[in-house]
């Protein structure tokens, strides 16, 4: 993920404010480069859940990620206001792609950003599927959001 080529963050609608925990930074006084991804995680469920209008079943798997590309941008500190912004930038037959940036709050300054390709997927066969319509619906409809 290549922050230069990034849209702009006003394109990033939906936010989830996140809490920096004492034990999430490491012996640089910084944020472990491995909590990053769980911060992206958080995004997506919650953005999942906003644009599914809470119809997820989170017992059932029905996606998984196949890649997830992440740039650190600025070193997050403890105490710093953060929040994570999400989108969907593309939808394909089996796949979408999530991008993903972490901003402080206050200032609008990037910290990282991510880019997650998940895909449509049948635990029972092991292998990729089509892309549920009511999947499709929803990711292809917050790309057409004016408001989060």
């Amino acid at each position: 993920m290549n922050p230069d080529k990034l849209p702009p963050l006003t394109e990033f609608r939906h936010s989830v404010p996140l809490q920096i925990r004492f034990n999430d930074i490491d012996i640089l006084g910084h944020l472990n480069n491995t909590v990053y991804f769980s911060f992206f995680d958080t995004g997506k469920a919650y953005f999942f859940e906003s644009i599914r209008k809470g119809k997820i079943d989170w017992k059932k798997v029905d996606s998984v990620i196949a890649n997830i590309d992440c740039a650190y941008v600025s070193p997050i500190f403890f105490g710093e206001k953060i929040e994570v912004r999400s989108r969907c930038s593309g939808v394909s037959d089996r796949s979408f792609r999530v991008q993903q940036v972490i901003v402080e709050m206050e200032t609008g300054q990037l910290k990282a950003a991510a880019e997650t390709v998940m895909v449509s997927f049948d635990p029972a066969t092991q292998k990729s599927k089509d892309l549920p319509e009511d999947w499709r619906k929803a990711l292809e409809e917050s790309m057409g959001e004016k408001d989060s």
